[in-house]
């Protein structure tokens, strides 16, 4: 197989700015502006980077792929650049100065006939160049690939489009080839038919995104040509262009190893989250944040201090035959560092009793910054969560949660013209690719996500209106899951019940509850999906069970359902203990009773 490249050999100048000594301001999306004077002003930087790229790094991809391939024109031993182009960096930002007249690209017949002939990224094309590759491929029974930039596009590129047989554009094209493929590459999405996956580059590395569009395009085509499908290519793809450095790009056994490490750890996802969700058993939730167990010790009046909060704990986990009632237990991160009266920490001790230990990730509830949305909220804590997942999973747990709340607010109240004013589509488009990008990080480390969108059980609204807002939530969240290529299989939804808000003045019935959740959930969870628990969300401890019993009678679904409750299960014992360690033994009886209870609610009962 032999392979001409056709473009342009760049050089990269990188200037890293300080942006501690120049004169910056942000805007509201977080981009840094620069105030550049040119007066004389003196602006710093840290470092100079420069670099050959362009055609070099398509040529660097298909050598690692053991492709003979070469550049047209191109001497190995003198690197003349076609192009200079000056790239400034602050932080994960970039900007370009790029020649208004770029050098045009040759097209030089090759001496040996190829296979294909490449049109790169970094290609001028011309008249010239069009009239030569055609004459070529007339000639010969060369097939042509290329990169088309949509700012260049026009008639004459057409020409090589519709004769292409495999097609790279950076958005939608006009005109479609003839026979050949079209893959869409973007900042962070590539996209080839209904095949869609999400990449992430990182900058600290000075990769840019048109150096990570080249790396996309050529791992494409070489993964194609090897046999792999368009799935795999795409997933090659994406690793080469988050791992690649400047200097290097990865190999194709290299690529072929971490393809296989992630469809391991597929399988290992797959098989979590069957086990969290197995039928009969449930989630415990005992994952409170530090300001709601404080909320929850001072009402009870319990000191809230970390001795109290191991206690509290260390009742549900030492509860006889816990693992008959629950088949995971999620963790706050101060719990899972903590010990068991027996001196090992609480994760292994969960592990050893067979019951699959979770962490909570999320790092609470922020106001969006856009005065528009500045009363809804967003969940934080995607900043460093790559980091912190790898230690959870060094720690022993093996499935996360991440919850998202919906405040429901209407307008008209009363009137016979009511709309909802909130959540706004603004906030549920935002809070899903939050959801999505924390479920795809958990994936890549080998945790199960769970993803908690939760309508909370508050306000003035009615049980119609509970199912149309959570339904707009699960339609937008299984989109941006499919957009970021999270696996469903190894992924779990947390939801709220269907029910009206508890300031409406008609209260749901459990029946009610049972027939549009059931409704709501077939309507919009894919079958593909591990599986689906509830949360109590704020209902008493018998609501919940009783709500959950209807659910059950509404079955069987597609999915495995079961609960992942925290007050619904916790309350009672919370009551008995008191902070007071010599009524743990009751504490744990009523903790137990709650969880015999709930669990009963997991079967059918078809004379309710």
């Amino acid at each position: 197989m032999r392979i001409l490249i056709v473009g342009n050999i760049i050089k990269d100048v990188y200037l890293s700015l300080d942006e501690r000594q120049n004169r910056f301001e942000t805007d509201e999306n977080g981009t840094p502006w620069m105030d550049v004077a040119f007066n004389g002003e003196r602006h710093s930087f840290f470092s100079r980077t420069s670099v050959f790229g362009g055609a070099l790094v398509t040529l660097e991809v298909f050598k690692k792929f053991g492709l003979d391939a070469s550049i047209s024109g191109y001497n190995p031993e003198n690197h003349v650049a076609d192009t200079y182009r000056y790239i400034m960096s602050v932080g994960d930002n970039i900007s370009y100065f790029v020649p208004t007249e770029r050098a045009a690209t040759k097209f030089i017949a090759p001496n040996e006939p190829v296979d294909w002939i490449f049109v790169d990224r970094s290609t001028e094309i011309s008249d010239d160049l069009i009239t030569g590759i055609k004459n070529y491929i007339g000639l010969s029974n060369a097939k042509l690939a290329i990169f088309v930039t949509t700012k260049n596009y026009h008639e004459q590129v057409e020409e090589l489009v519709k004769i292409a047989d495999l097609v790279f554009a950076d958005g939608e094209l006009k005109e479609l080839p003839q026979k050949g493929v079209v893959c869409t590459i973007l900042d962070q999405e590539i996209k080839c038919g209904s095949i869609v996956r999400r990449y992430k580059v990182s900058r600290n590395d000075l990769m840019t995104h048109l150096t990570s569009y080249s790396i996309v395009a050529v791992t494409i085509f070489c993964s194609m040509l090897s046999g792999k499908s368009t799935k795999e290519a795409l997933e090659m793809a994406a690793i080469n262009a988050e791992n690649a450095t400047l200097s290097e790009t990865l190999t194709v056994n290299r690529l072929t190893e971490i393809l296989e490490e992630r469809h391991r750890k597929e399988g290992n996802l797959r098989l979590i989250a069957k086990t969290i969700v197995s039928p009969g058993r449930g989630i415990l939730a005992a994952d409170e944040s530090g300001g709601s167990i404080h909320k929850k010790f001072e009402e009870a009046g319990i000191l809230d201090d970390e001795e109290h909060r191991r206690d509290y704990r260390n009742i549900f986990f030492t509860t006889h035959d816990l693992n008959k009632y629950v088949n995971g237990i999620i963790l706050f991160d101060e719990t899972a560092r903590q010990k068991a009266d027996n001196g090992s920490d609480f994760v292994s001790y969960l592990t050893l009793l067979g019951i699959v230990p979770g962490i909570k990730v999320d790092q609470g509830l922020e106001s969006f910054s856009d005065p528009e949305y500045a009363k809804e909220k967003y969940t934080k804590g995607l900043d460093g969560l790559p980091e912190r997942l790898a230690e959870y999973y060094e720690m022993g747990a093996r499935f996360a949660k991440w919850r998202a709340a919906f405040e429901v607010t209407l307008d008209g109240v009363g009137s016979d013209n009511v709309t909802i004013k909130t959540p706004s589509k603004y906030a549920i488009e935002k809070n899903c690719e939050i959801l999505a990008q924390y479920a795809k990080d958990c994936q890549n480390a080998g945790i199960v996500p769970i993803v908690e969108p939760e309508v909370v059980y508050d306000g003035y609204y009615s049980i119609e209106t509970s199912a149309k807002v959570t339904g707009s939530i699960l339609y937008c969240l299984f989109r941006t899951l499919e957009k970021f290529n999270v696996n469903l299989e190894g992924c779990i939804l947390k939801t709220n019940m269907i029910l009206a808000g508890k300031k409406f003045e008609r209260q749901s019935t459990p029946k009610e509850v049972g027939e549009w959740t059931a409704k709501i959930l077939r309507e919009y969870c894919p079958k593909e999906l591990a599986g689906v628990v509830f949360l109590s969300g704020g209902q008493t401890v018998e609501q919940a069970t009783a709500n959950l019993q209807e659910i059950t009678n509404n079955g069987p679904f597609p999915w495995p359902v079961t609960f992942s409750f925290a007050r619904a299960l916790q309350a009672p014992a919370l009551e008995a203990w008191k902070g007071d360690n010599n009524n743990a033994d009751e504490a744990r009886n009523a903790f137990a009773a709650r969880l015999v209870a709930n669990c009963k609610a997991l079967t059918k009962n078809d004379l309710s």
